[in-house]
């Protein structure tokens, strides 16, 4: 069983669809708080807090920790800014007119601490990059889709598997990366720790 230490739907939802069995504990990491300037830096050290603060709690708890705990963060990174969730419905507005048309990279940061039960002791870290092109959307097509509520659920103002989905044209890369984390490398940690 694997702890998700993320509130993010769209992750369990990846989870389930792949039959890993989970359970979620939210971190509570207050992210505001975690600056990096170079967004890998970033997305890994957020991913890395919130899976040291689940495990923390466990310990704390007096939980046997057995269980291996993952944590993920994502930004967009266009034009070397970072768009993490829009925090408002302006700011997602003028963030699609900055995209529109144009490229970004979706980082996602990764965090796997083992159980304490593993022989592989060692935390593993890394992040996935996947490039996107975005459609080009006119003003009134942008604010149908913030008018959604949908982009300010999600880091880019996007979300691919839902109706922000229309509004890419091109992904390359890992697909899963884009919508919370990516399967190809969780299914790669995890065959590791099998005996």
């Amino acid at each position: 069983m694997l702890v998700l230490a993320s509130a993010s739907p769209a992750r369990r939802r990846l989870l389930e669809q792949a039959g890993i069995p989970h359970r979620v504990r939210v971190s509570g990491v207050d992210e505001a708080a975690i600056q990096r300037p170079d967004p890998l830096q970033l997305v890994q050290r957020l991913a890395a807090a919130k899976a040291e603060a689940v495990a923390e709690h466990a310990r704390r708890a007096g939980e046997s920790g057995a269980e291996p705990v993952l944590g993920c963060d994502s930004v967009l990174e266009v034009d070397g800014e970072v768009f993490g969730k829009p925090r408002d419905r302006e700011q997602a507005i003028e963030r699609w007119l900055r995209m529109a048309g144009g490229r970004g990279v979706l980082h996602t940061g990764h965090c796997l601490l083992p159980g304490v039960s593993s022989e592989r002791g060692a935390p593993r870290l890394a992040v996935v990059s996947t490039a996107l092109a975005f459609a080009a959307v006119d003003r009134a097509e942008i604010e149908a889709y913030v008018e959604s509520g949908e982009p300010l659920q999600c880091a880019g103002g996007f979300a691919l598997e839902g109706r922000g989905g229309l509004l890419v044209e091109r992904i390359e890369g890992c697909f899963s990366n884009v919508i919370g984390l990516s399967l190809p490398l969780l299914r790669r940690w995890l065959s590791c720790d099998r005996p």
